[in-house]
């Protein structure tokens, strides 16, 4: 089925960027984040979610900062609203 959509300039350079990293055509592309957003129910069966691999950006460091504790959220959040030593 074809559709006219119109699309911010930037939106449409980011999808196209995208599409070919993946090395999918655009339109391919599209429809499957169309379909992630709209149907996250697997079509084959619709109690099952589809998984999907999700990239997470990585930075190089030196890791946490001593003390820090990844799974105490109130100890994170008085950590980041605390001025910086």
């Amino acid at each position: 089925m074809r559709a006219l959509l119109e699309i911010d300039e930037e939106v449409l350079a980011a999808a196209e960027r995208e599409a070919a990293r993946r090395g999918q055509t655009l339109s391919t592309f599209v429809e499957l984040a169309l379909s992630a957003f709209v149907a996250p129910v697997s079509r084959t069966d619709p109690t099952r979610r589809e998984q999907r691999r999700i990239e997470l950006p990585t930075f190089r460091g030196q890791g946490l900062r001593p003390g820090v504790n990844l799974d105490d959220s109130a100890a994170l959040l008085e950590l980041m609203n605390s001025p910086p030593s």
